[in-house]
């Protein structure tokens, strides 16, 4: 038994010298030139390094302020991600829109490109809640730079924006609501930059 014992440790540390060969010479082999500067006559390195923020967490006056600014982080999290879909759907429609011949094919290419979001987004949508559907109006205006009533309205025509405009009342929403980062959604956009960072 301790022949077989000593048989095995004979193995392994034969492999565990072998492993440290190889690194050793693979560390010798491998070189990495790093960009470098001449500063009085010596010959520095130069790496450069990315920007670091330090997040100093929000003081709160009670639970209540603070379940309220990780809601906002939740729904900005969930939100900000359709609102830049949104933007590139309405980047690549326009030109598209614009190499087409006539009113009448960009009408029937608005027709299938709002039957598509329907198909797509709807699902996405039902799963959104009231703060969540608030939260993604006002980023589709930061994203877009334009109001979603604005958009429908360019896109769809006055009919239609008054149509959802009127359903988004219903549910004591509105689709004319902006955003403001200097103003009312500071907040809003300081979480957005610690998102962005991967801190939140």
């Amino acid at each position: 038994m301790k022949c077989y014992r000593y048989i095995i440790l004979c193995i392994l540390l034969a492999i565990a010298s072998l492993q440290s060969e190889v690194s050793a010479q693979s560390y010798k082999t491998k070189q990495v030139a790093l960009p470098v500067e001449i500063y009085k006559g010596d010959t520095i390195p130069v790496v450069h390094l990315r920007e670091v923020y330090i997040y100093n967490r929000p003081k709160f006056k009670n639970r209540r302020q603070e379940r309220y600014y990780w809601r906002t982080v939740r729904d900005v999290k969930k939100t900000l991600p359709i609102a830049r879909e949104v933007r590139g759907i309405i980047i690549e429609t326009y030109e598209y829109l614009l190499t087409l011949p006539d009113e009448k094919a960009r009408e029937a290419h608005l027709a299938a490109v709002e039957k598509g979001m329907m198909a797509q987004y709807t699902p996405q949508m039902k799963k959104l809640t009231f703060s969540q559907g608030k939260m993604l109006i006002k980023l589709i205006d930061r994203e877009c730079e334009q109001t979603g009533y604005e958009l429908i309205q360019v896109f769809m025509g006055n009919f239609k924006a008054g149509f959802y405009q009127a359903f988004a009342a219903l549910f004591g929403a509105s689709l004319k609501k902006g955003y403001y980062p200097d103003g009312e959604d500071a907040e809003i956009e300081e979480i957005i930059f610690w998102v962005e960072q991967g801190v939140l």
